[in-house]
């Protein structure tokens, strides 16, 4: 009780509760959006498969051929008919029930590294084809980086068979591509962290200079007295070891200083010329 009646306690509590609320909603709305979908029988990792392909929920991909138009929903209400995962709309006549090709609550999912198939069964009967059994759809869900929601594409209808006929769309999403994990070295790293800070130290000091204490010209740089006496302290350094002349003129005699050598006086000969 005392630790909660600390005047710096509660309002990081407080925070913490805020940030578990907001994991917690968004993993219910997660769940909530591809939830909808009913597998034929739950597998564990076919819901790890939808999952990698919930950013593709609560959105309407439409397609259109010559005839019909096609509009497909991820575990939700395609073109609002309850239950309907893709449906078909005829163009010619758009009073008319559309077809239901596929429901979302006979859900399977197949992924790969790379893509993701998604099946809707359960649709429509055939009037007159595949021994008047129950339409199928197939989405295929293809890896592309460059592209966030690609458009809905309709690739065929095999109807020209007794049974297991089905509908094939194609989608690009990068939501299906792999993650692409780091290839940079633990140096790499420390050295973009390092130029990092010394951008957001340059870029700080600068403006707090100009802005705040109104200096000008290479004052404006962060701790220029300190980095002036860093530079003269290093010049004088790297003097000192690298420099091969002496430091002091060398002596002309060991052991006589120079300051002691004079030059000698001019001898006087001339008492010895011939008078």
């Amino acid at each position: 009780m005392k630790v909660l009646g600390c005047p710096g306690v509660r309002p990081f509590l407080v925070w913490v509760l805020t940030v578990q609320l907001i994991l917690w909603g968004s993993g219910v709305s997660a769940a909530e959006s591809i939830g909808n979908c009913k597998q034929l029988s739950y597998s564990a990792s076919e819901w790890e498969v939808l999952k990698r392909v919930e950013p593709l929920s609560r959105k309407n991909f439409t397609v259109q051929d010559k005839s019909y138009t096609y509009i497909f929903q991820l575990c939700g209400d395609a073109g609002g008919v309850p239950g309907a995962g893709i449906i078909q709309v005829d163009k010619d006549d758009a009073g008319k029930k559309p077809t239901i090709i596929g429901m979302y609550n006979t859900t399977q999912a197949i992924g790969g590294s790379d893509w993701v198939m998604l099946i809707y069964g359960n649709g429509d009967t055939y009037k007159g084809h595949c021994s008047k059994e129950k339409r199928r759809a197939i989405i295929m869900i293809s890896c592309d980086r460059n592209t966030d929601m690609g458009k809905l594409e309709v690739v065929l209808e095999d109807r020209n068979r007794t049974e297991q006929c089905f509908y094939l769309f194609e989608l690009d999403s990068h939501a299906v591509c792999p993650v692409i994990e780091s290839e940079l070295s633990t140096g790499s790293i420390l050295l973009i962290i390092g130029f990092s800070f010394l951008a957001v130290y340059l870029t700080g000091g600068f403006l707090y200079q100009r802005l705040i204490v109104g200096a000008k010209g290479m004052e404006q740089f962060p701790n220029y007295a300190f980095w002036v006496e860093v530079g003269n302290l290093t010049a004088d350094g790297c003097d000192f070891v690298c420099r091969s002349r002496n430091r002091e003129e060398s002596q002309a005699y060991r052991g006589i200083a120079p300051d002691t050598l004079a030059e000698e006086p001019e001898e006087r000969d001339d008492h010895l010329l011939p008078m």
